[in-house]
Parts: structure tokens; C-alpha cells; sequence
């Protein structure tokens, strides 16, 4: 793990594909899985407050390796000196941005004036950007909805681009569904409010000069080249979660690269060493092996690799021993699907 200065090769992340901030799932064990299977794809933590980071632990919550490169870190807060003071700490750590978080919708951070509330002040926004600005030579970046309930028209969402963009910002990465704030669970408001990727669309029309990144409900590369027809960039959330084997193409599909690793068995053991190393320092199994349940969806033995894991990964002094058994049951199916196939050619 690190605390170093970030390098000028961190400076400059390229957005054209990233992974979203999710709670409970783009922590550091995922970030190292996926940036197994991608160089190039930018990665985000999951959302930190700012008074987490200033009042709480700071090491802890900011604590990740240099292997996850490039990497953002995701702010959640309100108040601008918190926000400057949380932005030092960003570039002191060496993430590569820092973004505000306004689009989360939960009643936990609404009542903190976090998230996606923070569409009806605009000029709050503005302020606490500026100031993270002028505490950092990152960049600085905020991710958003098209509106939140009650403030969901078209010129309400140039109201707010117009201040934040202002205020100096310059990369806005828009989640293309509205927040209902009372109503809706976080969950629902990731799949009830209708998707409006024509907004982000003209956004881009609009404000040609700023870079809008496009997020909300994209799952295949077809989906992705089509939106890149009309902005900057693509974020996907719970696809690349839930499916991370898709990153594997995506150096070579959207960075003129070549695939990170020939072969998820491959990459699996090239996890080995830095698993045992967080079991040698006191993490838990289960809380790492959870992020790998995917990575064999839809093969032959996804499902058995999947079922050992959970059944296993829980139980007092689990090791690296419930991976590698994991793993051989897969290559188990393997022989047994492949020599089926010999057998009816």
C-alpha cells in the first residue's frame, strides 16, 4: 500500500472508459482485480466524507496501492474548506483526480447535505469546487444527476453546469437519470427513474469545450461506442462489477492496446500474492474473495467457483488454500465440458 506523492504520469488519467464509485464494491480488493485485467481504465473509490477523512482515520480510509494507477478518489461533503482541505489530502496520497460526489440519493447523506441534494444549490457546488481548485493541482471533477425531483428541467441542469463550469470545473460525469429524493431507495433510484442519455448528449452539444463523461445502465461495448459517438467518455457501474472479465478488452478496444491477461485462470493466481499478503496483515478472506465471484460468469464452473467461495471464505483462518480449490473445480468442468465436446464432434 502507498502514501506518496503523485507522479505527473498520474496527473493526467484519460476518461474515455472508468469504472463508477459503488459503496461496499469498488474498494481496494476490487481496484486490484480489475486493474489486472485493464492498464488504462480509470478507477474510482468508493465515496469518502469529508469528515471520515478528517476526523476519522485517514491512512485507513485512504489507503491503497500503487498497482491501482490511475485512480480517483470520490468525495462526498458540502462545506468548501473541508472539501480544500480533503483535496490536499488527495494529491498528498497520490490519487491521479478528485471528484464530488452529487449524485448519491440516500437519506444518510442527504441529511448531510451530501450527494445528490446538492443539485438545488448550485452556487454551494461552485464554491466547494473552486476551493478544492485552488487546494490541488489535480483534477478536479464532479459526477451528477440530470436533476433530482423538483428540479428536473432542462434549464435547471444548465443552471447548474453553467456555476460548477464556472467555478473552473471542467469534467462533468453525468449519471442520465434524475435522483427522486423521497420515495426511492438508493437501489430503485438506479433503475426506476427513466434513463435520458439525449441530456448528456446535448450537454455535450451545449458545452462542446468541457469534457461529459456519460454514466447510467451501460452493459456492452456496442452501448459504449455509441455514446463515445456523442461525448467524451463511458462510465460503467454494476456490469463491470458483477461481469470484471469484461475489462480484460478494454485496453484494446477503446485504447489501441492489447489485453492485460490471456486467461482468467491467469489472472486469478496473479492475485495470489498480494491476497495472502492482506491475510498476513489480519483481512479477512471473505471480505476480498467477494469482489472474484464473477470472474468465471457464464464459464463452465462459474457456478460451482462461485458456491465453494461463499461457503468457504467465511469460516475462522480461511486462506488462500479456498481460492485455489475454488479454482480447480473449475478446471474440473473445464476437462469435463471440453471432453463432451470432443465426444459429439
Amino acid at each position: 500500500m502507498t502514501n506518496k506523492a503523485p507522479s505527473e504520469l498520474n496527473l493526467f488519467p484519460s476518461r474515455r472508459f472508468s469504472v463508477a464509485p459503488m459503496m461496499d464494491w469498488t474498494t481496494p480488493h476490487y481496484r486490484y482485480l480489475a486493474r489486472l485485467l485493464s492498464k488504462h481504465t480509470l478507477l474510482y473509490t468508493e465515496m469518502v466524507t469529508t469528515g471520515a477523512l478528517i476526523h476519522g482515520d485517514t491512512e485507513r480510509f485512504l489507503r491503497h496501492n500503487a498497482a491501482e494507477y490511475p485512480l480517483a478518489l470520490q468525495l462526498g461533503g458540502s462545506d468548501a474548506n473541508d472539501l480544500a482541505k480533503c483535496a490536499r489530502l488527495a494529491e498528498q496520497f497520490g490519487f491521479s483526480e478528485v471528484n464530488l460526489n452529487v449524485g448519491c440519493p440516500s437519506d444518510r447523506v442527504q441529511n448531510n447535505m451530501i450527494g445528490a441534494c446538492l443539485m438545488e444549490h448550485p452556487d454551494k457546488v461552485a464554491e466547494g469546487v473552486r476551493a478544492m481548485i485552488e487546494a490541488t493541482r489535480l483534477p478536479v471533477t464532479v459526477k451528477h444527476r440530470i436533476g433530482i425531483n423538483g428540479r428536473e428541467s432542462w434549464e435547471d441542469l444548465c443552471d447548474f453546469i453553467d456555476k460548477v463550469s464556472e467555478a473552473g470545473c471542467q469534467t462533468f460525469i453525468v449519471h442520465a437519470r434524475i435522483a427522486v429524493l423521497e420515495g426511492l431507495s438508493p437501489k430503485e433510484n438506479r433503475d426506476v427513474p427513466p434513463l435520458k442519455y439525449d441530456w448528456v448528449y446535448q450537454l455535450k452539444q451545449r458545452y462542446p469545450h468541457l469534457e461529459i463523461i456519460i454514466n447510467g445502465g451501460i452493459k456492452t461495448f456496442a452501448e459504449c461506442h455509441e455514446h463515445l459517438a456523442r461525448t467524451d467518455g463511458v462510465m460503467l457501474g454494476r456490469e463491470a462489477y458483477h461481469n470484471p472479465w469484461l475489462l480484460t478488452d478494454v485496453d484494446q478496444e477503446f485504447f489501441g492496446g492489447e489485453p492485460a491477461l490471456a486467461s482468467r485462470h491467469e489472472m486469478l493466481e496473479a492475485m495470489y500474492p498480494f491476497i495472502q499478503s492482506e491475510l498476513d496483515r489480519g483481512v479477512y478472506l471473505a471480505h476480498m474473495s467477494r469482489h472474484l465471484l464473477g470472474l468465471f460468469h457464464g464459464m463452465p464452473g462459474g457456478r460451482l467457483f462461485r458456491r465453494y467461495i461463499s461457503e468457504n471464505a467465511h469460516k475462522s483462518g480461511a486462506g488462500i488454500e479456498v481460492i485455489q480449490t475454488a479454482l480447480q473445480k473449475v478446471r474440473e468442468q473445464e476437462q469435463i465440458a471440453l471432453a463432451k465436446a470432443s465426444a459429439s464432434v
